[in-house]
C-alpha cells in the first residue's frame, strides 16, 4: 500500500539530493507537492525540484542558497549530503581523507542548521530530519571516522531537539544500514555481498524505502517525534 502525504504550500530543502537516498528523498517530496530545493556540489535534474550547486561545508555557499528563497521560510530541512570514504583501517588513511569526511558529514550539517534554524525558530514551526548511520550507533570496522561523524549526527539531534522543544520545531534522525545506492554498490561486490549476508532481510534497503520514512517524520503524523533515532537497517541494528 502507498502511503500519500500533502505537502503543498511547504518549502522543503534536501542537502546532497543528487544521488541515491537524497533524490529519492526530494523526489518523493516532489511527488507530494513541496516546492523541493536540491542543495549539492553536483548539479540535479529532477523535474520539479530546484537545484542550487551548494557546498554544504561553506558558509557563503550555503547563505547563498538561502537568498534565493527570497525571504520564505524553511519548512522541512533534510541534512542528507554525505561522504563515505574509502573502506580501509583508518591507520591507512591520509588525514585530508577523515578530515574531509568530518567536514560533510559532520561540520556541514551543522552548518546549513545553523543557518536555516533561526528561520524555522521565527515561524515557530518546522521539520528537520538528520541522515545518520548505523555506523553511527555501532561503530563498523574500516569505516572508523564515518562511524564518529554519523555518532555525532546522532548525539546533535537528540541535544537539538531539546533545544528548541518549547516550539513547533521536531529534529529527527534517520540511521539507515547498507541502501542501495552507487557509493555501497562501488565498494565492490565482495562488500556488498557481506552486508547481504549479514542482513535478517538478506538484501539491501531501497532509497525509496528510506525516503518513506523521512515523508511520515516529516509530516503531522509524526508530531509527537522529536529526538529520536530510526533505524532503516533490515534488523541488522542491534539497539
Amino acid at each position: 500500500m502507498q502511503v500519500t502525504y500533502d505537502f503543498s504550500q511547504q518549502t522543503v530543502i534536501v542537502t546532497g539530493g543528487a544521488r541515491g537516498i537524497g533524490r529519492a528523498i526530494a523526489a518523493s517530496f516532489v511527488a507530494s507537492g513541496a516546492d523541493v530545493w536540491i542543495w549539492d556540489v553536483e548539479p540535479v535534474e529532477l523535474a520539479g525540484a530546484q537545484s542550487v550547486t551548494v557546498d554544504v561545508t561553506k558558509r557563503d555557499k550555503i547563505a547563498s542558497g538561502l537568498a534565493l528563497l527570497e525571504g520564505r521560510s524553511v519548512d522541512v530541512l533534510v541534512n542528507d549530503a554525505g561522504h563515505l570514504g574509502r573502506y580501509q583501517p583508518f591507520e591507512s588513511l591520509e588525514p585530508a581523507e577523515w578530515q574531509q569526511i568530518l567536514q560533510v558529514n559532520l561540520v556541514g550539517m551543522l552548518e546549513v542548521t545553523h543557518q536555516i534554524l533561526p528561520l524555522m525558530r521565527a515561524a515557530g514551526k518546522g521539520r528537520i530530519v538528520n541522515m545518520g548511520s548505523l555506523a553511527g550507533k555501532e561503530g563498523l570496522p574500516d569505516l572508523a571516522v564515518y562511524s564518529a561523524a554519523s555518532a555525532g549526527v546522532i548525539a546533535f539531534t537528540k541535544a537539538l531537539s531539546r533545544e528548541v522543544n518549547d516550539t513547533g520545531i521536531r529534529v529527527n534522525c534517520v540511521a539507515p544500514g547498507p541502501i542501495d545506492t552507487r557509493v555501497i554498490r562501488d565498494l565492490g561486490n565482495e562488500t556488498v555481498d557481506a552486508m547481504v549476508a549479514a542482513s535478517p532481510l538478506s538484501r539491501l534497503g531501497d532509497p525509496v524505502e528510506v525516503a518513506a520514512l523521512v515523508l511520515w517524520l516529516c509530516s503531522d503524523a509524526s508530531a509527537f517525534n522529536t529526538g529520536a533515532v530510526f533505524d532503516m537497517s533490515g534488523g541488522r541494528a542491534r539497539y
